[in-house]
């Protein structure tokens, strides 16, 4: 209707909220043609040949649903687009693209002797399939063959049997039921209605993939942190290291919760064991666990800022795979004890202590280290 009153590209696209090029790529794309039947052309020899196109078509709108001369004797060649044309079109694309590709049984058995000759003559599986018209993807022919289709096996592929196959880790989860009460705007508004200015955000360093890692606690008051050494980075194992640091709380006759009253984390797996981080030995609630929002990782932006200090330390990349919680408490105790122009010349350690007690400190595995014997290097770990 737009192309019939002579409506530019522009204007269409802005009537139906598209952009102009996408207007005319649909208009070239279907372009019906219509041979002139008014007026004849011939050859020199005086054969018929086909009437040649207009000029106009050349240039936008390429067809001829607004030209004036449309229903009169036009001696050019017509180009149109139909919509109910160009729509059976798009339909039956749809169809065929959804049907797939027919594979019968006598297909089949051929396609597997193309695949199989190739292979033994060493050729590549690209080669072959570049070569002849399989009809199938790369990947099926794979799968066929990992699933014993094929004629030929593994042993048979030039490279295939240098390659290992990839370790599966499986990984924790946070099920979406379980955060309920407990997102980025529930702790908003819990910190806003309680008048809450600090908390304790948590994080995961992970060293080699599917090694040890490290889960880290950052105090945002005073940007103190100390990390909890894990063996694998599961839901089991931070909740029996936490477990064990309230228990050393207990024993020394302090509340965790009295410490850790707020908590907040990614959506990582590993935290994935609310009760362990949130209720006591006896299941009572001492502490509030929140989690971020997904793929937010600004929204914990503290502990995030800090880690750039460990990997002063330990770079980006390195295992873990050698560490103890004893290595882990020395490369926080030398991070804890840098003076930080955010806290006016004073350390984390200094300003932790003052609110919380050396006590507390030395059961987080955290020590004093004299300011001219700090190290924050890696030289630290090879001292």
């Amino acid at each position: 209707m737009c192309l019939d009153r002579g409506m530019t590209f522009k204007a269409i696209g802005a009537r139906i909220s598209k952009d102009q090029t996408t207007v005319s790529k649909e208009v070239k794309k279907h372009i019906t043609m219509i041979p002139s039947e008014t007026i004849a052309h011939m050859d020199s020899s005086g054969r018929s040949i086909t009437a040649p196109p207009c000029p106009l078509l050349l240039k936008a709108p390429f067809v001829c649903n607004g030209c004036k001369k449309r229903r009169t004797r036009c001696a050019f060649q017509k180009q149109l687009y139909q919509a109910k044309n160009a729509q059976s079109e798009y339909n039956s694309l749809l169809s065929e693209a959804r049907v797939g590709i027919p594979l019968n049984q006598a297909r089949f058995y051929e396609i597997d002797e193309i695949i199989s000759s190739g292979i033994k003559k060493g050729q590549r599986l690209y080669h072959i399939m570049q070569s002849n018209e399989l009809g199938i993807s790369q990947a099926t022919a794979y799968r066929h063959l990992h699933r014993g289709y094929l004629s030929v096996n593994k042993l048979d592929f030039p490279r295939i049997v240098k390659f290992k196959q990839r370790r599966q880790y499986r990984h924790d989860y946070i099920p979406k039921s379980a955060k309920v009460g407990r997102t980025y705007l529930d702790f908003l508004a819990h910190t806003e209605e309680n008048g809450i200015t600090s908390w304790v955000e948590m994080d995961t360093v992970i060293g080699r993939v599917g090694g040890k890692v490290i889960m880290t606690f950052d105090f945002t008051f005073c940007n103190f942190m100390f990390g909890l050494l894990l063996d694998n980075k599961t839901a089991a194992e931070a909740a029996q290291k936490i477990r064990d640091l309230k228990k050393d709380f207990e024993e020394s006759g302090l509340r965790f919760g009295d410490t850790f009253p707020i908590l907040i984390t990614d959506n990582g797996g590993e935290f994935a064991n609310i009760t362990a981080f949130i209720a006591d030995s006896n299941g009572e609630i001492e502490s509030e666990l929140f989690f971020c929002d997904p793929y937010r990782s600004s929204q914990k932006p503290k502990v995030e800022k800090n880690h750039t200090l460990f990997r002063d330390i330990v770079p980006k990349g390195e295992s873990f795979d050698e560490f103890n919680q004893e290595t882990v408490n020395l490369i926080f105790s030398h991070i804890n004890s840098l003076k930080r122009k955010s806290l006016n010349g004073k350390t984390a350690f200094e300003m932790f202590s003052f609110a919380y007690g050396e006590t507390i400190t030395s059961l987080l595995g955290i020590r004093v280290v004299p300011a001219s014997d700090v190290i924050q290097h890696p030289k630290l770990l090879k001292v």
